[in-house]
């Protein structure tokens, strides 16, 4: 009994050491888009244009406010669409909108997803990102979204200049 009991006590510091010590990874892409803020925000806030524009992320579902829970359907090129419902973090009009999905419970797989908007004399600098964090980035290449998130910036690109 008492091996039985350090077995699981061992099992339940090495789960939880897992999760504290879970890896993170970050996916960061960068564009230059020749509309102000205001327009490259309206476009990543209408949830209902996603359809017609976004060859990633292909539905969007929700209120982008602080708080909510968006239904978003993504389409990695290559993958399968899977839905996920993140809530929304930041949603600061023309700057930043931000939202954490997760894979279950925290730190199994959690995906913080972000848009940063900076005016330039040219436009808009576009920054948009995600950090992972969780036990499953032992087994998941995250650089693989990059790609993805590169057609989503081009299409944002020309969705707002056009």
């Amino acid at each position: 009994m008492k091996t039985l009991l350090l077995s699981a006590a061992a099992v339940v510091a090495a789960l939880g050491a897992a999760l504290i010590f879970a890896p993170r990874n970050d996916v960061r892409t960068e564009v230059t888009i020749s509309a102000p803020p205001a327009k490259v925000w309206s476009v990543l806030t209408d949830a209902a244009g996603y359809r017609e524009w976004n060859p990633f992320l292909v539905d969007m579902k929700g209120k982008p406010a602080v708080g909510e829970t968006l239904e978003n359907t993504m389409q990695p090129e290559g993958g399968s669409a899977m839905t996920f419902r993140p809530i929304v973090l930041v949603a600061d009009e023309g700057r930043e909108f931000r939202w954490l999905g997760r894979l279950f419970v925290p730190r199994i797989f959690d995906g913080e997803h972000y848009f940063l908007l900076e005016e330039t004399a040219e436009g808009t600098r576009l920054i948009h990102g995600e950090t992972f964090t969780g036990v499953l980035l032992w087994a998941i290449d995250t650089d693989r979204f990059r790609a993805d998130f590169e057609r989503m910036n081009a299409a944002l690109k020309a969705r707002a200049e056009g």
